[in-house]
């Protein structure tokens, strides 16, 4: 579930992303009443498997709900927790449509789960020290712009990355233009930015592998591949997404 708002005065309206029907919005009557038949578990970031009933109007109905995954690691660690619901909103504004995307559903799940594994748990301690071969930590800035990269992939926005997107030059590529949709060379920089080759390795590493294998990067490269998604959104998809991290404190 992406989020949930509260309806009424024992409703809420549920904004659902499904492997087959793209997002859905529902309504589950009474949930909020302290004996509910569905108790907690319709709330943001759970994994379920839900009944829903299509009538004449816009929302469909939650008839049942049984849980598949409830991610309980991930509630209790403030910042894994922020991570899924700066996710959430990227694919629920991203894929807004009833156009099914089996593969953003995967995605999604696959992101939580792995933040989940990595969260501290509700006592506030983390988890099992990691091996030399564990995964790397996904919940900060790095595995966020790695899963929106894959997003803007799913998405037939994935920029350019192999030649200038403006003219196909495979040499001297000099920057990166959010109108143009890719790096850019030396002769078509007018309007870009520069892109530096640790932002360049990572965004091409981050799209050939898989989550669990995000590349590592400075603060400042992962600045510049932030920007290349935010102008990448905004020049091709008309839209502006929160930051895919908070702020270290």
């Amino acid at each position: 579930m992406l989020r949930s708002m509260r309806y009424g005065e024992a409703d809420r309206i549920l904004h659902v992303y499904t492997p087959h029907r793209g997002r859905v919005s529902a309504i589950a009557k009474g949930v909020r009443r302290t004996r509910s038949r569905f108790g907690g578990r319709l709330e943001p970031f759970f994994r379920l498997r839900m009944d829903l009933h299509e009538g004449r109007g816009e929302l469909l109905t939650v008839t049942g709900a049984q849980t598949v995954d409830a991610y309980p690691r991930l509630r209790g660690d403030a910042r894994a927790l922020d991570g899924a619901a700066r996710a959430c909103d990227a694919v629920g504004r991203l894929f807004e449509t009833s156009e099914p995307h089996p593969g953003v559903f995967n995605l999604l799940c696959r992101h939580l789960a792995l933040l989940d594994e990595q969260a501290a748990g509700p006592g506030g301690s983390a988890g099992p020290p990691q091996s030399a071969t564990a995964v790397p930590p996904i919940s900060g800035r790095a595995g966020a712009l790695a899963f929106r990269l894959k997003l803007l992939l799913a998405a037939g926005l994935a920029p350019q990355l192999g030649a200038c997107a403006s003219c196909g030059e495979g040499e001297h590529l000099a920057g990166f233009s959010g109108a143009a949709g890719g790096v850019v060379c030396g002769a078509c920089e007018a309007g870009s930015f520069p892109l530096g080759k640790a932002a360049y390795g990572f965004m091409t590493e981050a799209l050939g592998r898989s989550l669990t294998e995000t590349p590592e990067a400075s603060d400042p490269a992962l600045g510049q591949v932030e920007r290349a998604i935010s102008e990448t959104l905004e020049h091709h998809a008309h839209l502006r997404l929160m930051p895919a991290a908070a702020r270290a404190s």
